[in-house]
């Protein structure tokens, strides 16, 4: 089975933005636009992040592009400041906030692909999200 990717471009701001409490959250690539090898996403953090939670299917990173960020990743916090990057290996407790006084904006990697469809039925409480997205929620949000 071959297949093939095609090249795809976005601008600033360009791609489609969904609102996140907190965040929007902008996608740059897609599963379908990466032959299934990760999912990128632009998130602006005006408020605190998500609870601590663990991804069971996927890792996810972190690149801050403005602002400042902590990220407690297990029992470790780290500031996460312009030009940084964390990896958080599947398993791991972990949650993020806005660590600074303007927004941050992170450039977000989910691999391999499929959680990022979580934002988009989020607000639905008719899907048990957990069992769905094979997250765990084990904390409240920090901040």
């Amino acid at each position: 089975m071959s297949f093939s990717i095609e090249p795809t471009t976005l601008g600033p701001g360009e791609g489609r933005v969904i609102q996140v409490p907190g965040h929007p959250i902008t996608y740059k690539a897609t599963a379908e636009g990466t032959g299934g090898a990760y999912t990128l996403l632009e998130a602006i953090l005006v408020g605190d992040g998500p609870p601590q939670h663990i991804h069971k299917a996927e890792e996810e990173a972190f690149y801050v592009l403005e602002g400042e960020v902590n990220i407690k990743i297990g029992e470790q916090t780290i500031s996460g400041t312009v030009g940084s990057f964390v990896l958080i290996p599947r398993g791991t407790v972990h949650t993020f906030w806005n660590a600074g006084p303007t927004p941050a904006k992170l450039l977000v990697i989910f691999s391999p692909p499929g959680f990022e469809q979580f934002f988009f039925e989020a607000g639905d409480e008719e899907i048990d999200m957990a069992e769905k997205y094979n997250i765990e929620v084990v904390g409240p949000p920090l901040g």
